[in-house]
């Protein structure tokens, strides 16, 4: 989501992006971690399950083996529907930060912030950061040229 090369970025646009970094980043262990775990719970159960559907052994005597295969599809979804939840939350934390940093901008213009306010109040991730960066470009050319 964030993991722009930062080397490539001008100084004054990887700071910013550190520091939204920094916010996201324990959401982001947390997405990560439930991640790794969800396809596998999920291949693993659906996979024996219908093993034993298909060898015919559904019945009563593997009903602990079934119940245990079930269990583990059942939080692997559930781990999947949380990475959703979170993913929706960073896409909120990030239009937060964005917007507070656009509001806290001493140079730009009330008009020039309102725009891309709304720029940024209406894209997903990837392009709220790119309308993100080419604030802060514009941001710095005009420090630049005040100074």
């Amino acid at each position: 989501m964030v993991n722009m090369k930062i080397p490539d970025l001008p100084k004054h646009v990887s700071k910013e992006i550190e520091k939204l970094q920094e916010v996201l980043n324990p959401i982001m262990k947390k997405v990560t971690k439930y991640t790794m775990w969800t396809l596998p719970l999920i291949l693993f159960s659906m996979f024996n399950l219908l093993s034993l559907m298909f060898v015919g052994a559904l019945n009563f005597d593997n009903l602990s083996m079934i119940l245990f295969f079930a269990l583990a599809g059942a939080v692997g979804m559930a781990l999947y529907k949380e990475i959703r939840i979170q993913r929706k939350q960073i896409q909120k934390i990030s239009a937060n930060y964005i917007i507070e940093r656009i509001k806290k901008s001493e140079i730009a213009t009330e008009t020039h912030k309102n725009q891309y306010i709304a720029l940024v109040s209406e894209q997903p991730i990837g392009k709220m950061l790119n309308h993100f960066i080419t604030f802060l470009n514009e941001e710095e050319n005009r420090r630049r040229l005040l100074n």
